[in-house]
């Protein structure tokens, strides 16, 4: 099919994926009304466009912790990466690194740490997730930290797993799980062969590092569950921040009670985020919730935002409504799953494509000028 727009990758990335694994990516929580929301609320917002004031020299650059990149986006922690294209984190990793912007890797990627790092030619990021298992987050931190990982960014938002009825029915987990994935992946040939055979091997890399053996997808779940932690509160975070030494970005933040408490303790950024629509359904949107954090911590910490991001338009949007950055998720896991790193790499054009028709037509010089002044009256 021909790829024109961010979001033709999504309809290429289904005729190639076995069913389980595009309905994990492409679901949420519950009825998935915040994932709808996600989407419907950031499109909604309207841009104030300005005539006669367009430049050609325009500064899509930001600068984060110290660093210079040259998009105002990252690579968001997406669990099981490698499942959707052949040791699919390194492929995302080369992208990312070749178009100077940052890379999440997250706890639960298929590849391990060593392996993506030894693949960037930039410093990562690392994504970490609060877990029972405290020699665990200890060991990956320090492994992170070893292999050069400049910052974590610390998942919040996931102290039980959401309700994902759609796994169930795709065949990700309920019964028969393991019977249903190997017919879908029979009837996916180019999958089968590419990432089935020659990905191997399907495990979570990190996780099978510290435990010194496979964990592999029929263990995925059941892991997830029994080891995240319910009770956890600030005061128990303290040791991560101390232990840490890197910039620490505290990702899930719906709510600026929250954003407050997450800058007192002492946190270098946020990403406001609810996990993709896939934990509390009925939660506000992203693009709902960012406006009042940014105005209780613009200037006092770098905020990320992400959620609903399929665009270059919608990284404007997400600028203007009050965020220093904006993770894209799904968006780059569709184009992954489609054409492999070189998908990636397009699919950073084409966002930045948009994002320059934009800032010509609303006057923006550079990702500094992106504020709420160019939004429309709703």
């Amino acid at each position: 099919m021909i790829i024109s727009s961010a979001t033709d990758y999504r309809a290429a990335a289904r005729r190639v994926l076995p069913p389980f694994l595009f309905h994990y990516l492409d679901g949420g929580a519950g009825a998935e009304e915040t994932l709808r929301a996600n989407v419907d609320d950031l499109q909604s917002v309207r841009l104030r466009q300005r005539v006669m004031r367009g430049s050609e020299q325009l500064d899509l650059g930001v600068e984060w912790f110290g660093q210079r990149y040259d998009l105002p986006i990252a690579l968001a922690p997406v669990g099981l990466t490698g499942m959707y294209a052949r040791r699919g984190e390194v492929q995302a990793v080369r992208a990312a690194c070749n178009r100077n912007i940052p890379f999440i890797q997250s706890t639960v990627s298929v590849c391990p740490l060593a392996e993506v790092a030894a693949q960037a030619s930039r410093p990562i990021w690392f994504q970490l997730y609060v877990l029972k298992d405290r020699g665990f987050m200890r060991d990956v931190m320090k492994r992170a930290s070893d292999l050069g990982a400049t910052t974590l960014v610390f998942t919040v938002d996931m102290p039980v797993p959401g309700a994902r009825y759609r796994d169930a029915h795709s065949g990700m987990s309920g019964p028969n799980a393991s019977l249903r994935r190997v017919i879908q992946s029979m009837l996916h040939p180019r999958w089968a062969l590419d990432v089935g055979l020659r990905g191997r091997p399907h495990d979570l890399g990190n996780i099978s590092a510290y435990r010194g053996h496979a964990t592999g997808l029929q263990d995925y779940i059941g892991w997830l569950g029994a080891n995240f932690d319910p009770a956890i509160g600030w005061r128990d975070l303290e040791w991560i921040r101390d232990e840490w030494k890197g910039k620490l970005v505290i990702k899930g933040i719906l709510d600026s009670d929250d954003a407050r408490d997450a800058l007192a303790f002492g946190a270098d950024g946020i990403v406001v985020s609810n996990h993709g629509g896939r934990q509390l359904d009925g939660a506000l949107s992203t693009a709902r919730a960012l406006p009042a954090i940014a105005d209780a911590v613009k200037g006092k910490m770098t905020i990320f935002a992400d959620g609903g991001v399929r665009t270059g338009t919608d990284v404007f949007r997400m600028l203007a409504l009050g965020a220093d950055g904006v993770l894209i998720g799904r968006a780059f896991v569709y184009a992954l799953a489609a054409q492999g790193q070189a998908g990636v790499e397009r699919l950073f054009a084409i966002l930045e494509k948009d994002m320059r028709t934009n800032m010509v037509l609303t006057g923006a010089k550079s990702v500094r000028d992106i504020g709420a002044h160019l939004l429309a009256d709703q």
